[in-house]
């Protein structure tokens, strides 16, 4: 992603933080999302939400299911739908290694932050991804306090 300080236009509009717990994310990528004139000015205003959103490889397409992008207010006729399946734009090659990972590996398609560019375009990036069991869930949470233990006990050393 590109450097939050040399890039005025780049802003995050939503990010899924429980993606990282639920999930071991094995790779990621960006793509680009079809979108209305009032589903970006309600994000500009920062209406979105990813977290119970997923991406699907379907005919041939790439699409992102059940992502919510709140109404706004000044489109009232030209509206749009909040929880409308929204088209990816990934090349070929891209589109066959996520429908591959989805189809044969078992792999999921998480999406991870929704942000505007450098360019001031919705961007997404997904991760390619494989479901987390409560045992891996305990050892990632166990390694993380750990890690906040150690801070701390050479914080008080030094």
């Amino acid at each position: 992603m590109a450097n939050t300080k040399s890039d005025p236009n780049y802003k995050i509009i939503a990010e899924n933080r429980r993606a990282r717990y639920d999930y071991a994310i094995e790779d990621d990528i960006e793509c680009g999302v079809i979108l209305m004139g009032s589903e970006v000015k309600s994000m500009r205003n920062g209406g979105s939400n990813i977290a119970e959103s997923y991406a699907a490889v379907e005919e041939g397409e790439l699409w992102l299911v059940n992502s919510y992008v709140a109404p706004y207010e000044q489109a009232k006729t030209w509206g749009h739908l909040e929880k409308r399946r929204r088209k990816l734009m990934v090349s070929k090659r891209e589109l066959s290694k996520l429908w591959q990972a989805t189809g044969r590996q078992g792999m999921t398609l998480v999406p991870l932050v929704m942000y505007f560019n450098h360019k001031g375009r919705v961007k997404i990036k997904l991760g390619i991804a494989k479901g987390k069991k409560n045992v891996d869930k305990r050892q990632t949470e166990a390694k993380r306090d750990w890690g906040r233990q150690k801070a701390r006990i050479m914080k008080q050393n030094s």
